[in-house]
């Protein structure tokens, strides 16, 4: 886990003085509704020099303390956002979000740690890649930070790599590419590589599940039908591709006896895959976005462009509005 530059940490309790008018060493926030993982109940947080010292239902004898009046608010642990992509170059863009718009607004929706992806290009040095990544959000975070690190390759230095990223750098876990043919692609024997090398470091798997073959194929004929709109997107790469490739992963770590993490599941038949694997007693999970949760792949066909685009992503938004409802319940 990373920490605030201390530029910016200061630069944060300056903020907070001027907020509060002073500097403080101890805060008390009193009477809310405070929601932790085992229960929910009223009570009092009380954070010293900027950690949480105390919860109880009552907290006195800190005179010195400021105090907030919580009454009919929630009070609940700080989010953590498992997946984001901050400054990432990619096919000739970059995220818009940098690391300091992107931590603020975590902050402002009451996320408090990030854990960003290092996406090395292909042959570049794993640890060269975390430096570079490093010194982007170095100083320029508002909140903690972490990273995954992707894998674009492999060779006889990757395995390397990875042993100083997890011994040295504090990274423990590593993200294939199933998708992106010719770019972050894996084949397949190269990914049993990465799940044996992470299995023998004690660091976890994760996987971008969509068969790059098949969204080959599937882009290439969407295309010549002269679909060329954002809605090819999702008609080039059906559910059944994504739940194809997360049964072939799922399969794969089992094998290895090594737990794997599904990011981004989009369709209900990729999550019906995750569900059948833990069934069977495989270590894996699955995650899927907010998008995924509030919105849905009818957006696509919107007849304003620029509005349609800003839905697509991979594996795609799917177009059934019962898909949200469905993965809220599986939440």
């Amino acid at each position: 886990m990373m920490s605030l530059g201390a530029n910016r940490a200061h630069h944060l309790r300056r903020c907070v003085q001027r907020v509060w008018g002073r500097g403080f060493s101890s805060l008390i926030v009193r009477n809310g509704t405070i929601v932790n993982a085992d229960r929910e109940f009223s009570g009092d947080v009380l954070i010293k020099d900027g950690k949480i010292a105390a919860v109880a239902d009552r907290i006195d004898g800190d005179a010195e303390a400021t105090v907030v009046d919580a009454t009919g608010k929630y009070v609940i642990p700080g989010g953590i956002d498992p997946h984001v992509h901050l400054e990432m170059p990619f096919m000739g863009t970059t995220s818009v979000d940098d690391y300091m718009a992107g931590t603020r607004a975590a902050l402002a929706g009451g996320t408090t740690t990030l854990i960003d992806f290092i996406i090395p290009r292909k042959g570049q040095d794993l640890v060269e890649a975390y430096d570079e990544w490093q010194a982007r959000a170095l100083g320029e975070c508002c909140c903690d930070y972490s990273f995954h690190c992707g894998l674009t390759y492999w060779d006889e230095t990757v395995p390397k790599g990875m042993d100083v990223l997890v011994n040295q750098k504090g990274i423990s876990s590593f993200k294939m590419f199933m998708a992106y043919k010719g770019t972050l692609q894996l084949n397949d024997e190269e990914s049993f590589k990465v799940l044996e090398t992470a299995k023998k470091l004690g660091a976890l798997t994760m996987v971008h599940a969509e068969g790059a073959d098949a969204v080959e194929w599937g882009q290439k004929h969407v295309q010549d039908a002269g679909v060329l709109g954002p809605e090819g997107h999702y008609l080039s790469r059906p559910d059944e591709v994504e739940a194809e490739a997360t049964h072939r992963m799922i399969t794969f770590a089992a094998q290895v006896n090594q737990p794997l993490y599904v990011v981004h599941v989009q369709s209900v038949l990729a999550a019906n895959e995750v569900a059948r694997g833990r069934r069977k007693g495989a270590v894996v999970f699955g995650e899927t976005l907010a998008a995924a949760l509030g919105v849905d792949g009818r957006e696509l066909y919107d007849p304003e462009y620029r509005h349609a685009a800003g839905y697509v992503m991979s594996p795609p938004l799917n177009p059934d509005p019962k898909t949200k409802v469905e993965f809220m319940q599986r939440l």
